[in-house]
């Protein structure tokens, strides 16, 4: 899916059906996370306007969506809960910092990243929406994320050829090789037996 290199193992789907309520907590972190990912880009880069627009919209999208999973959990009197690390995304943007330095402005590989998790996110909204099939309310939430998650990553994608000045070669080649450095991420992480979370 996307750029994906290594598909979701479908032992994370019996993992998240099992045990539902967890996986909505981390959630809702993660969506509040990737709100506070983007913000944090337009903190660095004011002067990009261009990036300031579509990122505080992004980010504006992601708090909506942070506010209606808590409202699922709210409904099912599940705390939220401390945000805890996200092994998944630090291991992925660590393995932006150990691709070879070629001249890549630092800005496109984290918008790479950035565009991997989104996509990542795609692919796993796909399958919560068939684990919560029989609930019409969440089915057609996580279909609905499924597109967002996916215009993301168009968005992130789009912003990296923007910084590297209209080096589509370069990023396409950037986006290649984190792509393989998050599929070995995924794989690793489906041998934990600590897998109710949306990337783990």
């Amino acid at each position: 899916m996307l750029c994906l290199t290594t598909p979701t193992d479908p032992g994370w789907a019996i993992a998240a059906a099992r045990d539902f309520e967890g996986v909505l907590v981390d959630h809702a972190h993660c969506e509040m996370k990737a709100a506070t990912f983007a913000l944090s880009l337009v903190a660095r880069h004011p002067t990009n306007l261009s990036l300031v627009r579509a990122l505080t919209a992004l980010a504006r999208e992601e708090l909506d969506h942070f506010d209606r999973v808590v409202d699922f959990l709210e409904a099912r009197g599940v705390p939220l809960g401390h945000p805890p690390v996200d092994v998944y995304a630090a291991d992925l943007r660590a393995a932006c910092k150990e691709l070879p330095r070629d001249g890549t402005p630092l800005l496109v590989d984290r918008l790479l990243a950035a565009a991997l998790i989104e996509a990542r996110s795609c692919e796993r909204f796909k399958l919560l929406g068939e684990v919560v099939a029989g609930d019409p309310v969440l089915r057609d939430f996580y279909e609905e994320l499924f597109a967002c998650e996916a215009r993301h990553f168009r968005t992130y994608r789009d912003l990296a050829l923007e910084a590297s000045f209209g080096d589509a070669a370069g990023v396409e080649r950037r986006l290649r090789m984190l792509a393989v450095a998050e599929g070995k991420i995924v794989a690793r992480l489906a041998a934990s037996p600590e897998r109710s979370t949306v990337h783990g």
